[in-house]
């Protein structure tokens, strides 16, 4: 039993959500009534993922912020300023590709009545009374805009106490996310149940939206590898950009692919910028950062995913709304969590944008995981290479520009 408890171990977690669905959709076509009973894991699983999300949000950014140290190198601004343009610029294309091939989906939870915002004032109006609600009550109710905020705040503010008093906070993080990790290792039995029960009621059609959703992330993120970060690269080098991002995407995109973990990708990239003759004491710090803030993929993910919930429920949204929305996802995005599917749980933060109840945006958290199969290995691999790709660019303007 040992040992084959160990070789279940071993098996990697996109394995095991992959068999997960595989079992959960022949149960239904052999037994619909035993794979609606499995609905309850299914529930477990999104009721896990509800108790850690709105702690995960708070403590993740505000250690983050509380923590980041400021960076005497030129070269370092034009870097994360690529960093936080380039995430938001795929914010932006997510969002275009959702209004021009709108998804939707079949969910367990009943559809709710929301009432859709009038336009962006009140979008905006009720975006500040969330900012200011009490965290206590903001955590308790979900409040992931109020979550936000008071984490920022508390985060700059924290970056002048003591040293002791941040590694407090750090040591808090590591271990909010290690409970995450642990929620996020029992995936393959709720996704198990909730494809089990979901294929049991609707048949294969939702396996279809599935499918949808993945056009648009995975035609999201080929954009913004092959458009928007050769343009990004062209605008400060004047130089061909392909040749530098096709080398990204072929040494450091593909292992990030496997891995689905930037964070685990950073030994790669290292290398990859030597190979490149960049300059140590830059990459050194640029290449770690971007695996913490540099999530391109991440802000696709959470863009696609809540404007699929807004056309479930049939919200309308206007240009300032959608904005506002990339917005925030970008900003969200630079806070994911370094675990596999971390991103995913800041979904619920962008639904709130639209008053979608946190019941019902943890179930799309929940549709996420499911496609997490291939959606999260293409994030990390977008994710991981435009960090040399950004880094590579703002090196080489700098050394042009001194010459």
């Amino acid at each position: 039993m040992k040992e084959l408890f160990n070789k279940i171990n071993n098996i990697s977690l996109v394995s095991k959500i992959f068999i997960g669905i595989v079992i959960g959709v022949a149960l239904a076509l052999i037994s619909p009534s035993t794979a609606a009973s499995m609905a309850f894991l299914g529930n477990l699983f999104v009721s896990a993922l509800k108790a850690v999300a709105p702690i995960l949000v708070f403590v993740l950014v505000m250690a983050s912020i509380a923590n980041q140290k400021s960076f005497g190198d030129t070269a370092m601004k034009p870097i994360i300023g690529l960093y936080l343009i380039g995430t938001l610029l795929a914010a932006l294309v997510a969002a275009s590709l959702s209004f021009l091939y709108p998804a939707t989906l079949t969910l367990m939870t009943e559809v709710p009545n929301v009432s859709p915002p009038e336009g962006i004032s009140e979008v905006l109006s009720t975006l500040v009374f969330k900012i200011v609600q009490n965290p206590v009550t903001a955590l308790m109710e979900g409040n992931y805009i109020g979550i936000l905020a008071w984490a920022i705040g508390l985060g700059l503010s924290l970056r002048h106490a003591q040293q002791s008093t941040r590694d407090i906070i750090g040591d808090l993080s590591d271990a909010i996310t290690a409970i995450v990790k642990f929620v996020i290792a029992l995936a393959p039995i709720g996704i198990f149940g909730l494809v089990a029960s979901t294929v049991a009621a609707t048949g294969l059609s939702a396996l279809a939206e599935y499918s949808h959703i993945l056009f648009l992330l995975i035609g999201s993120m080929l954009i913004v590898a092959l458009i928007i970060n050769p343009i990004l690269v062209f605008l400060l080098t004047r130089a061909n950009p392909y040749p530098l991002v096709f080398k990204c995407l072929r040494e450091s995109g593909v292992t990030a692919f496997f891995t689905r973990s930037s964070a685990a990708n950073i030994p790669v990239n290292m290398q990859l910028c030597k190979d490149l003759d960049l300059d140590e004491n830059t990459y050194s710090v640029s290449i770690p950062l971007g695996a913490t803030v540099n999530m391109g993929g991440a802000a696709i993910t959470i863009s696609v995913m809540t404007l699929a919930a807004v056309h479930t429920l049939g919200i309308q949204v206007d240009i300032g709304t959608a904005i506002l929305l990339c917005v925030i996802a970008a900003v969200s995005a630079c806070g994911a969590s370094g675990v596999a599917g971390g991103s995913l749980l800041l979904i619920p933060l962008a639904c709130g944008l639209f008053g979608i109840p946190n019941d019902y945006a943890m179930e799309v958290v929940a549709v996420g995981f499911i496609i997490g199969v291939i959606q999260d290995s293409a994030e990390t691999a977008l994710n991981s290479s435009t960090d040399v790709i950004f880094t590579a660019a703002a090196i080489r303007n700098k050394a042009l520009s001194t010459e």
